[in-house]
């Protein structure tokens, strides 16, 4: 069962977003729980009470826009998956920063919403991979969603997420483990595109600060998959 919010001071679009929304999960036999909110405040006062998997947020209501409240929920919460719903798109670049899975432009098309819930759900689903690791005296499973990069040194190969690990294996076996959020950077590294803030034609810059070397020719290439990834 996925939790999904609406949050739209306009009742009409909330009804019809809401209307399209049971009409796809009967369809697709998605498994969805809808709540509707016609302002930020009112989502913010629910979230206290209760997560959500998906939010699919207007940005142009009351006192707190779209855009505030995704910076709230992204204070605590990283997992959301945020899609805005906009008439303009003067928004985009703040998208980025709160980790927007899409824009959607009004009038919203059945179309386009049908495809970026699909890749949501795909988006939660993946969230729950994990890697597992065989250390001396211990097996470890790390969810895939907190590992930062991956490095190659000589025979082993350490993983950084909120712990570190070192293991005897091949960066190539290792990736053979993990999705389409990481992307190769060069021979000695795999870096999660969810922590990335920054590509130069030198350097992978996290949201951490961390500074990881970027093999020229892959300059190219990691801006294409930041732009699919987000």
């Amino acid at each position: 069962m996925y939790r999904l919010a609406i949050c739209d001071d306009n009742q009409a679009d909330i009804a019809y977003l809401q209307v399209f929304l049971e009409r796809w999960a009967a369809e697709t036999q998605a498994a969805l729980k809808i709540e509707s909110f016609p302002s930020a405040e009112a989502f913010l006062f629910r979230y206290e009470e209760e997560a959500f998997d998906l939010l699919l947020l207007d940005i142009e209501m009351g006192e707190m826009s779209g855009v505030e409240l995704a910076r709230k929920i992204r204070q605590k919460d990283h997992l959301v998956q945020i899609i805005f719903i906009t008439g303009y798109m003067d928004y985009i670049a703040e998208g980025y920063d709160v980790e927007a899975l899409h824009y959607l432009l009004k009038p919203v098309t059945e179309e386009k919403l049908r495809a970026v819930l699909e890749r949501a759900l795909r988006r939660l689903e993946a969230g729950e991979k994990e890697l597992c690791l065989s250390l001396p005296g211990a097996v470890v499973r790390i969810p895939l969603r907190e590992i930062r990069y991956l490095e190659v040194q000589r025979n082993y190969v350490t993983v950084c997420g909120q712990e570190i690990y070192r293991v005897k294996k091949t960066l190539n076996e290792l990736e053979q483990e993990l999705d389409e959020r990481f992307f190769r950077i060069g021979r000695s590294y795999i870096v999660n595109l969810h922590f990335v803030r920054k590509v130069t034609r030198t350097q992978v810059i996290l949201k951490d600060g961390g500074q990881l070397p970027l093999s020229r020719k892959f300059y190219e290439e990691i801006n294409r998959a930041m732009i699919h990834y987000f």
